[in-house]
């Protein structure tokens, strides 16, 4: 299928061949249509599907033939979890509106209130913000919904995991009409508090499920090493720098791991630069920048940056240390082997990732094997510490029970000192008024 078979509007084709799209992905054969004829869609797909031009040329198509609702309010609203993945899809809508009258707003927290406030009194088509700052402007009743057209959230199950049903919940409100068209993107249709959302802000909504989260990247080569400690892991990655590559983002579980594996490849004399949740937006804004345009060689970052960019340029992921939960591991090596390159992801296992490599084994149902680099091996084997953690789990109880019983006598004796004071302070009182 091509995109002139999507009969999507001349202008739109336009822009397609202008930005050089070549084939409608699989998740944008199947959205699209569905959109295009004004009906809710519920959809899932994989990271690095294509999904963001499956909600945004059908959001252009209809600004372009259907009459607004209201000349002042906004006519689309597209919210996402984060402030990185908001950003890159206001990056993706500002390249397409760039030729129209339709102007785009970025709202996101941690910047200016007051600027913000005032971008939306020059009544921009598009909002693209993340839950929490919109709602918040609601509050303070900047702007109106009661004029909107289609409310898109991408990464929906994200938005529910970090905690924002109740602004999911205001917005919805604020906007709550028959004519409104929602779209709700989400890595899993099996989310129970997705479905639940759903029943409640979609009517009758298409579902559509293209792959699966834990579906195997053919474009990603997976490589996974047993380490023994910090240093081994320090060795290992030296080893995979020195592949040629051109891009590489290496994941660390703490800042302080981030900041000193950037300072030690700076030192070398590679370009190399720091991410982490500790800095403010503008800071951020301007790393993930320098290093979408080239600037940077390395990327060492926290999961901050494991969801939300699209750099057609990483070719290597390293997961310094694993993900606490298993669907990060997805989204992490999802930032290579993008746009149909190949892709490379290491992951170093520990004593202390071992049960984060189990959950993502389990997560990705499959059995995992190990590689190994000559004079780098491991002592450690893996097994042996899930023998260690379930003779810990085994002795646990009676130890429990030992420590409960202690605490309770020592309860009884204080509670028996302090009777027996009481006791012995009343028969005093006594004995004086006689």
């Amino acid at each position: 299928m091509q995109f002139e078979d999507l009969n999507l509007d001349k202008r739109l084709m336009k822009m397609i061949d202008h930005l050089g799209f070549q084939q409608p992905t699989e998740i944008q054969q199947r959205a699209i249509p569905v959109v295009s004829a004004g009906k809710d869609l519920l959809a899932s797909s994989k990271t690095g599907s294509g999904k963001t031009l499956a909600f945004l040329l059908p959001a252009l198509q209809r600004m372009f033939r259907a009459k607004a609702f209201s000349r002042r309010d906004p006519r689309v609203v597209i919210l996402a979890p984060t402030r990185e993945l908001a950003k890159q899809v206001y990056g993706q809508l500002r390249q397409l509106v760039s030729s129209t009258p339709y102007k785009a707003v970025l709202i996101l927290g941690g910047e200016n209130f007051n600027d913000q406030a005032k971008a939306f009194r020059k009544e921009p088509v598009f909002v693209v913000a993340t839950p929490g700052r919109l709602a918040d402007h609601l509050e303070h009743r900047h702007l109106s919904l009661e004029g909107l057209e289609m409310l898109i959230m991408d990464e929906a199950d994200r938005m529910l995991d970090l905690g924002f049903a109740p602004q999911l919940k205001a917005i919805h409100d604020a906007a709550s009409h028959r004519r409104r068209q929602t779209l709700m993107f989400s890595a899993t249709l099996d989310h129970h508090q997705v479905n639940a959302i759903a029943g409640d802000m979609l009517s009758q909504p298409k579902r559509v499920a293209v792959g699966f989260a834990n579906e195997e990247h053919k474009d990603i080569v997976q490589r996974f090493f047993l380490v023994d400690h910090l240093d081994h892991k320090q060795a290992l990655l030296e080893k995979v720098m020195e592949e040629e590559f051109q891009q590489l983002m290496i994941f660390t579980a703490t800042r302080s791991d981030t900041d000193r594996l950037a300072k030690e490849f700076a030192d070398k004399g590679m370009k190399t630069v720091a991410l982490s949740g500790d800095l403010n937006q503008n800071q951020r804004n301007r790393i993930m920048d320098e290093f979408e345009r080239g600037i940077h060689k390395v990327l060492v970052t926290t999961d901050v940056a494991s969801r939300g960019l699209d750099i057609t340029n990483v070719s290597h992921v390293v997961n310094f240390d694993m993900p606490k939960h298993a669907e990060e591991y997805v989204h992490r090596i999802g930032r290579t082997g993008r746009a149909g390159n190949k892709g490379f992801a290491f992951s170093f296992v520990g004593p202390k990732d071992w049960n984060s490599f189990k959950n993502v084994e389990a997560f990705l149902s499959q059995k995992i094997s190990f590689d190994v680099f000559e004079g780098l091996e491991a002592k450690f084997k893996g097994s042996c510490l899930r023998k260690r953690n379930s003779l810990v789990k085994n002795l646990r109880p009676r130890n429990m029970v030992r420590k409960s019983h202690r605490q309770k006598i020592q309860h009884l004796r204080r509670e028996t000192r302090v009777f027996t004071k009481v006791f012995l302070l009343v028969n005093r009182c006594l004995c004086l008024k006689r």
